[in-house]
This record gives structure tokens, C-alpha cells and sequence, in this order.
């Protein structure tokens, strides 16, 4: 009786034992999973959230920051935070959203000296030089300028005015008897401050900053603007074209 109750006894701890082994196993997938899934999920909308001034290239920047923090703390607007989970970068990386608070542009660069690690370019010495995002005019469809009426808010807020971002003119289509000023940001200036739209008048921005690297496309390497090329050559780089001589057969070519 003794040894039939041991046997029982060993048959359910070993049972007991399986299904621990299990549970334990998939609790170890599923948080694997989960890390992994939060892991790439970081990936994808890091390249959309707006660095600091002189970070440097995603890759590279999430290789050099060491999480320390610095940086936000001697931001004196508080624009710049720190990533979370669920938040839209990896954690522990500095972020800033422009529609919340921009980037005030400080000429000493506080977030820049105070950073240890390199992860923001301390060769950046001017923040004109800053290049943490380019502004783009997202929806010309609720744009007020878009449509005909004077708002100027984006252009006249801009830091960098009648350089990063300009008013052209063209004719009003819809009235056919006015003109439309519209916002023209131009990327060789633009420093995505954000400031423009953080000053958007529209529920939902019509402007925004995003990374260069979703707002710009990039040359092939093999690609050459011909006249920028003929300009630092001084002169074409091919031959002109041969002018060669009119001639007509002599029967004024009759069959």
C-alpha cells in the first residue's frame, strides 16, 4: 500500500513538475516575444521622432548616447525628454515633440556642451547649423495660405524668416482674381525647430517637422546636375556639339 501511495505520490509531482516547466517555458517565450515586438517597435518610430541639436545620425546616435539624461536636464524650456516605454523612441533616449514645446534655439547649445558621450556633435557650434528635422507642409488641403487667406503664422514665427521659410506667390485659381502667399521651406536653411508648427492655428497641424531622413530623398550616386556641374567646371564638360555642313545630294535627293 505503502509503495502503490509513493508511486502515486512521484507520478503527480512529476506532472506538477511538467506543467510548471511549461508555464515557465511559455512566460519566458511570451516575454521574449514582447521585448522583441517593443524592440523593433522602437525601430520603426525612432527614425520619426525629432533629436536634440548635433545628434548624429539615428544609427550612430543610439550606438553613442548612454541614456544619461543630461541633456534634458539643462534644456531650460523643458522641450527636450526622455524616452519611456510606449513612447516613440528607445527608452531612455532624448526626444522632443514640436507640436508640444519646439526647440527654443539657444545660441550657447546647453544640450550639446553637456552631453558626455558625443552622441550630440559638440562640433556644432552654431545652432543655425542644427539640422534636427525639416518642416514640411503636409496638407495643402486645410492650409489657410493654401486656400487664399492670410494666416503667415509658420513663416512669421520662424526663427531663420525669409531664409528657412518663404512666401510665394501665385495666383489664386479659386478666385481667379486674388493671389495665395504660400509657405515655402527650403532645406538648406531649415533647422526643425519645430516652431512652426508648434504654431500652427489648425486643430491638427498642417505643417511638421520629421526627420530628413523621411522628408528628403536622396541622389543616386551616379546622378549629376548637369549645370551645377558645367558651373564648377566653368565651361561644359563635353565637347559642343558638332555643327556639320548641309549638304544635299547632287539629284536634290530623288529616287
Amino acid at each position: 500500500m505503502s509503495s502503490k501511495q509513493d508511486t502515486k505520490r512521484n507520478s503527480l509531482s512529476r506532472r506538477q513538475f511538467m506543467a510548471d516547466s511549461a508555464r515557465a517555458a511559455c512566460g519566458v517565450t511570451l516575454a521574449g516575444l514582447g521585448l522583441s515586438l517593443y524592440g523593433e517597435s522602437a525601430k520603426v518610430h525612432a527614425t520619426q521622432a525629432l533629436r536634440p541639436p548635433g545628434a548624429l545620425p539615428e544609427r550612430d546616435f543610439l550606438g553613442a548616447c548612454v541614456r544619461c539624461g543630461l541633456c534634458v536636464r539643462d534644456c531650460p524650456w523643458d522641450t527636450l525628454k526622455l524616452g519611456r516605454m510606449l513612447d516613440p523612441v528607445a527608452t531612455g533616449t532624448p526626444y522632443f515633440d514640436a507640436r508640444d514645446i519646439p526647440c527654443e534655439m539657444c545660441e550657447d547649445i546647453p544640450c550639446v556642451k553637456v552631453c558626455p558621450s558625443g552622441a550630440l556633435d559638440p562640433a556644432l557650434e552654431e545652432i543655425d547649423d542644427s539640422r534636427m528635422g525639416l518642416a514640411v507642409l503636409i496638407d495643402n488641403e486645410t492650409c489657410l495660405n493654401m486656400q487664399g487667406l492670410r494666416c503667415d503664422v509658420c513663416y512669421r514665427v520662424c526663427p531663420l524668416i525669409n531664409e528657412a521659410i518663404t512666401l510665394e506667390m501665385q495666383r489664386n485659381e479659386r478666385t481667379g482674381a486674388h493671389a495665395r502667399f504660400v509657405p515655402t521651406v527650403h532645406s538648406d536653411h531649415c533647422t526643425g525647430c519645430g516652431k512652426c508648427e508648434h504654431a500652427c492655428v489648425l486643430e491638427e497641424a498642417a505643417i511638421k517637422v520629421v526627420p530628413h531622413s523621411l522628408a528628403k530623398g536622396e541622389l543616386g550616386s551616379h546622378y549629376r546636375w548637369g549645370w551645377e556641374e558645367k558651373d564648377r567646371a566653368g565651361g561644359s564638360l563635353i565637347p559642343e556639339a558638332l555643327d556639320l555642313p548641309d549638304r544635299m545630294p547632287l539629284d536634290g535627293g530623288k529616287l
